[in-house]
């Protein structure tokens, strides 16, 4: 067996995720041979019998583990971690802890397939393991040694990245038994003492407790019966008609009782939809805010939402990638925005999880929820989405924005949403929504760019633009933030849509150094102010925007609210 030593080397603080800031390769990922076998595990069901999955071809997540909790003969929870193209399996009677006191039994159990990672169901009366199973944790597996040769001597050692589960555990095979092995947590930075009581019973997915799901809870009706006495509107809302509400800029953070406040996410705004039409299967569909189709790139997202048990759903949100202190990287976002072949979307949904944060429910059911007061929808919101998974609720703070924004603007987080508790959905930009950020930043069409000097490739400076109402105005130019990498492939791609005069309003004098190009990019740019004509102050180029369009770069900075004295 492997020397240990290193691999359990770092006690005392939680596992960095292995992709953090450093791109990923996910076409050059060896392709998984399975090593295990279905037979055992197809031997004791019946197809059409069970809505169990048994098994294809090309479901291709390496690296992939759930917790499933499961409502048999006895309670049970099942530990599945993907070796070699399946999903081995423990039983493990009291469940995971993040305590590493506790050595709970973990009972080896036949190999499963890849797609059983995301079943959640009833199994029915008379087949094997009849009772009701749903997912409890979901999310990525590191082994931390050889797990063919940990398999053959009785040790795995490994991290989880889940949404109730962190840290470094080891599964030791005892000698009771033949298939009898301890599942123990490792005293590190994930080590809190909880256990599965304390951390949490409902699913990751559907947000249901396995009994409601085994007595077959109907969330639906409850929550219509809800709609009903608010008053809400027997009107369908169609996504693709949606016009998305959005915030003006606020200079200060300020508190208020008639206002509550969200963090503001590192993301891209994504109207997400789920309609089950006549009880089939259901169809989701994920918008970017320019209205680019998205589904294809989070099948994670996708999973999660066809779990949720409603028949039709609108919801507003942002679409993050966290990082190894669960802070959203737009880096790690971009990432794994860029993979659209399915085969590395779904390697990427391992790798580099999305997570939807939900904070806006437009339509449920046959309702349009867009007239009701925004706490309104934030309190029927709570019961639809999960509070913990890859679509979750987006929790806010009452009254108390000034202290939300001191406790933000030192860790990263990119500033706070204020919001009025009353106001309806309404698209456009609104002064019912404010954001303040941590640091000001923007987002400009690029609409020309000045000659590089010296020995700098690509480009000197962007010329930007922002739109004044109906009108593309220009706003200066910025020159710092790029990387040489970005300089050149930049300026590839504005030369593919050179023009000849600008295409906006009050350009500078006329040069040989500048040149003219058709808006087509967005440019998000840190600046401090503007001056008194109107250009952009000490500006500093931050990333590319793909997930914008030119329509969205306006000139949203506001006044701050006038709180009256009550």
């Amino acid at each position: 067996m492997p020397d240990a030593t290193d691999a359990e080397r770092g006690e005392g603080r939680a596992p960095s995720r292995a992709t953090a800031g450093a791109p990923v390769d996910f076409s050059a990922l060896p392709r998984k041979t399975k090593r295990g076998s279905l037979e055992a595990y197809r031997s004791k069901r019946s197809p059409g019998a069970t809505p169990e999955p048994f098994g294809g071809e090309g479901f291709e997540r390496p690296g992939l583990f759930v917790v499933q909790q499961h409502d048999a003969t006895r309670m049970h929870w099942d530990l599945r971690l993907e070796i070699g193209g399946v999903m081995k399996s423990w039983a493990v009677p009291k469940g995971p802890s993040l305590d590493p006191e506790d050595k709970r039994l973990a009972v080896m159990t036949e190999d499963h397939p890849m797609e059983y990672a995301d079943f959640e169901g009833v199994i029915p009366e008379g087949n094997y393991g009849a009772g009701a199973m749903i997912v409890w944790d979901h999310g990525r597996c590191v082994q931390r040694l050889d797990p063919d040769e940990g398999l053959a001597e009785g040790k795995l050692l490994f991290d989880l990245y889940g949404y109730k589960l962190r840290g470094r555990f080891t599964l030791v095979k005892t000698s009771r038994g033949e298939n009898e092995w301890l599942l123990i947590k490792k005293p590190d930075g994930g080590a809190t003492g909880e256990t599965v009581e304390e951390l949490g019973p409902e699913s990751v997915f559907s947000g249901l407790t396995v009994e409601e799901l085994g007595r077959g809870a109907d969330r639906e009706a409850e929550i219509e019966t809800r709609l009903q006495a608010l008053g809400a509107k027997r009107r369908r809302v169609d996504p693709g008609r949606v016009k998305l509400m959005l915030a003006r800029l606020a200079d200060t953070p300020f508190s208020d009782p008639d206002w509550l406040f969200e963090l503001k996410y590192d993301g891209y705004r994504v109207l997400a939809s789920l309609d089950r039409g006549d009880g089939g299967r259901p169809v989701i569909r994920l918008a970017y805010r320019s209205g680019r189709d998205a589904t294809a790139v989070y099948p994670d997202l996708v999973r999660a939402l066809s779990a949720l048990p409603f028949s039709h759903l609108v919801l507003d949100g942002e679409v993050v990638v966290l990082d190894e202190e669960a802070r959203p990287s737009f880096s790690l976002l971009q990432q794994r925005a860029r993979l659209t072949n399915p085969r590395d979307a779904e390697r990427a949904s391992v790798a580099l999880p999305a997570v939807l944060f939900c904070f806006d429910l437009l339509g449920f059911g046959d309702r349009d929820l867009r007239p009701l007061p925004l706490v309104e929808r934030k309190e029927l919101l709570r019961d639809v989405v999960p509070r913990a998974g890859p679509v979750r609720f987006a929790d806010h703070l009452p009254e108390r924005g000034e202290e939300l924004y001191e406790q933000v603007r030192g860790v990263g987080v990119e500033g706070i949403v204020a919001k009025r508790a009353d106001s309806p959905y309404r698209g456009g930009r609104s002064p019912h929504w404010l954001k303040v950020r941590a640091e000001r930043t923007g987002d400009f069409a690029v609409v020309g760019y000045t000659l590089p000097q010296g020995a700098r490739p690509g480009f000197g400076a962007l010329h930007l633009a922002a739109l004044h109402g109906p009108r593309l105005v220009y706003a200066g130019r910025v020159g710092s933030g790029f990387s040489e990498k970005q300089l050149e492939e930049i300026r590839a791609r504005l030369d593919t849509s050179r023009v000849a005069e600008p295409r906006f309003d009050d350009p500078p004098p006329r040069s040989s150094a500048h040149r003219w190009v058709e808006p087509q990019l967005v440019a998000e740019v840190k600046y401090t102010e503007y001056t008194a004509d109107d250009l952009l102050r000490h500006p500093v180029f931050v990333r590319l925007r793909t997930d914008k369009r030119i329509e969205d770069c306006t000139r949203d900075d506001v006044p701050p609210p006038q709180i009256e004295e009550s």
